[in-house]
């Protein structure tokens, strides 16, 4: 699914990448390692053409249907478990590879596609917004990857 948006960047989302999360106390270990990462990168508008569309692809993958064949499959499993990233991430990730793949098959010669486009700034939680697509904090239901796609700078 993709839709036409205007973006919402705001700098400040690039420092989410530094937020200790499970077994990350210091954040996501691609911060200042990755050439696409902060803070080696620039913003979004330093890949894409400002003046020109841009969309967001995403895929709305089926979260809490998995979590529940997890806990009916593995009774003994905790919820962190259940709902590990290892057992249902690869297919949601390969699901939006798909659609993005469409999307770009249809598109100008000149689209990019963005696949970290946090790390470059963009508040994909009030972009997404936009089109009509609420993001769970942290997801329960519906699990969702976004890249963003506009036209080269």
């Amino acid at each position: 699914m993709y839709g036409e948006v205007a973006l919402d960047f705001n700098p400040v989302v690039k420092e989410l990448c530094k937020r200790p999360y499970y077994n990350h106390p210091h954040g996501c270990p691609n911060h200042g390692v990755r050439p696409t990462c902060p803070p080696r990168n620039e913003t979004i508008w330093g890949f894409l053409d400002e003046s020109k569309p841009t969309w967001v692809i995403y895929n709305r993958f089926d979260f809490g249907s998995h979590v529940e064949r997890m806990r009916t499959k593995h009774p003994e499993w905790s919820q962190r478990q259940a709902e590990c990233c290892l057992y249902w991430q690869g297919t949601a990730r390969k699901q939006l590879r798909e659609i993005t793949k469409r999307f770009v098959s249809q598109s100008e010669s000149n689209t990019m596609v963005i696949t970290t486009p946090e790390a470059l700034g963009v508040n994909l939680t009030s972009t997404m917004k936009k089109i009509g697509v609420y993001l769970e904090w942290p997801p329960k239901k519906w699990a969702f990857q976004i890249v963003v796609a506009g036209s080269k700078k």
